[in-house]
């Protein structure tokens, strides 16, 4: 089972248009924050949506649980978590809805990392991203979802995956 995480576009809703093309196939598309559009816009019929700090429509939810094929997902921008300085309030959260899989937007930063049987992930920003993979110039996360691992690819904004970016984790 494949499941696309997205973050941060900031007003580009092509490019989410452009993903939702790239991956026809995955079984989940989640959405995590600052989108800068209203939470009753047609793409989010698609994507599974939360509300970033950038985001001022209330019908975004602050934070979402999501069971898709018997993997539980936890959704949240991250902000009110502060996962700017340490991701242990989001990995309790997570925890707390009995996630699988923790998704979390917000530092515009790539990264991913297992925390006592839960995938962490951060997509980075498709739009602006920062750190050490910015000039990949935006990316979004694809797991493969199996028994037994989690696959996480980093993808670039043409759907291609970046290179030296592909991490697997045993569940």
């Amino acid at each position: 089972m494949k499941i696309v995480a997205v973050s941060d576009t900031h007003g580009d809703r092509q490019i989410l248009l452009d993903i939702l093309g790239f991956e026809p196939d995955a079984a989940a598309y989640f959405y995590v924050g600052d989108s800068e559009f209203a939470a009753d816009d047609a793409v989010f019929n698609t994507y599974r949506a939360v509300r970033g700090n950038m985001d001022f429509d209330q019908g975004f939810p602050l934070s979402l649980t999501a069971t898709i094929a018997g993997t539980t997902v936890f959704a949240a921008h991250g902000h009110r978590l502060g996962v700017n300085y340490q991701l242990d309030d989001l990995i309790a959260a997570a925890g707390a809805a009995n996630a699988d899989i923790a998704l979390f937007g917000h530092t515009h930063q790539l990264g991913c990392e297992m925390h006592q049987g839960m995938l962490v992930l951060n997509p980075g920003s498709i739009s602006q991203p920062r750190g050490q993979f910015a000039s990949l110039r935006g990316t979004y996360a694809v797991i493969t979802v199996t028994s037994a691992a989690f696959t996480v690819t980093y993808h670039t904004r043409d759907g291609k995956a970046a290179p030296g970016l592909e991490r697997t984790f045993t569940r």
